[in-house]
């Protein structure tokens, strides 16, 4: 029994003795904070991310912990391999005690609660990125503090309320994705020189866009899905980097401003708007995909559109013949979609026994035209090949 009780001691003095070595090489209060966020969080079945945090040991060799000295840098919550089911449960306040915190992210899984408040503590916090859970409640107002903050990702969520005013403040910002949340209100100004990425789709933002407050630095614009409305030429005309627009399923209004064509964009979409107007490129376009359909959009077509691959004018008020430079580039095969259904246009030049090649999609029907070739359109376009004279007759007038 005597030697019993020694042994047990023994191993107490061991398991203190590694405690103590423990705290000694990770700041105290830091080692707290980690305990407090084990406790509020865990492995969904299937992921075993946590078999590492033994609190026997040191914590810098923790899955997904990293150290300078005595303190951590950076939090890598889950398991990033992909097919991992991630971890549930809340991020404790604690968070805010990791004082030299550059980085904190979690992989997606089924987090849930708020954002913590104590985010705002982080001063030097670079790199947040806690996206694909179900955090809910709202964007923190004090993430305005973090002013080194460069990436916020926080899409996939059920984060509601507003944009907070004092993020689009933040100085050193390039990535910011919302996207995917329930958020409402308008789209703040963004003061950072440095943002390329601005991605709030699929959310409920309504207003009009700030005239001054997207920086001409954006490369990636993305506000689909949203209820924002009003003019858009004098904020799109100043950002001459962007590769990618997709402003669609808004209320936008105004004309599409002609020098975007000649930006260095690869996809273009503004479609399900109300844009209205003639489109006049200053060139000849090189876009890949530009989709201006179910717009307002009147006039003639400009030739300079017969060198997009994949071209959708459908629905909108367009007027007169289609380019002859459309029919050489269908011939050629080098259009692979032009969809003009819908419109008022009047005729297109080309050869009723000529062949449509197999890899091209060419829609006309419902034009103030006699089809002069039968091609397979889409099934909403619907089952009328022509628009009703009297329609005809009244837009010509």
């Amino acid at each position: 029994m005597k030697r019993l009780l020694t042994t047990t001691c023994a191993c107490s003095v061991i398991l203190l003795s590694h405690l103590i070595v423990a705290r000694a090489m990770l700041n105290p209060i830091d080692f707290l904070a980690l305990q407090s966020i084990r406790k509020s969080l865990n492995d969904l079945p299937g992921s075993n991310y946590f078999a590492s945090w033994d609190f026997t040991s040191d914590p810098c060799n923790f899955a997904g912990v990293y150290c300078d000295g005595d303190k951590v840098i950076a939090l890598n919550l889950g398991d990033p391999r992909a097919g991992s089911p991630g971890l549930t449960g809340r991020i404790d306040p604690a968070i805010g005690k990791l004082s030299a915190l550059a980085e904190f992210t979690i992989v997606p899984g089924r987090v849930f609660g708020a954002l913590p408040h104590t985010l705002s503590q982080l001063k030097y916090l670079r790199f947040l990125a806690v996206s694909r859970n179900f955090i809910s409640g709202d964007i923190p107002a004090g993430l305005g503090q973090l002013r080194v903050l460069q990436t916020l990702d926080l899409s996939f969520n059920q984060i509601a309320g507003s944009i907070p005013f004092a993020v689009g403040t933040l100085p050193a910002l390039s990535n910011v994705i919302l996207c995917h949340n329930r958020l409402s209100g308008s789209v703040p100004p963004f003061v950072s020189r440095a943002l390329t990425r601005l991605d709030l789709k699929h959310n409920d933002l309504s207003g009009s866009l700030p005239s001054a407050g997207l920086p001409p630095s954006l490369q990636y614009l993305s506000l689909s899905w949203n209820r924002l409305s009003g003019p858009v030429d004098r904020v799109l005309s100043r950002l001459n980097r962007l590769n990618y627009v997709d402003l669609s399923m808004n209320r936008f209004t105004g004309c599409i401003p002609g020098n975007l064509f000649s930006f260095p964009i690869s996809n273009l979409q503004l479609q399900r708007n109300e844009f209205s107007g003639p489109v006049q490129p200053f060139d000849q376009v090189t876009i890949t995909t530009v989709d201006l359909s179910f717009n307002r959009l009147s006039g003639g077509i400009s030739p300079l559109f017969s060198t997009v691959q994949n071209l959708y004018l459908n629905n909108n008020r367009l007027t007169g013949q289609v380019p002859g430079s459309f029919v050489e580039r269908l011939l050629s095969a080098s259009i692979q979609i032009l969809y003009l259904q819908h419109n008022f246009l009047t005729g297109i030049e080309i050869n009723p026994t000529v062949e449509i090649p197999v890899t091209t999609s060419l829609c006309l029907q419902y034009n103030c035209m006699v089809l002069p070739v039968q091609t397979p359109c889409p099934l909403k376009a619907g089952k009328q090949k022509t628009r009703p004279t009297a329609q005809c007759i009244q837009w010509k007038g």
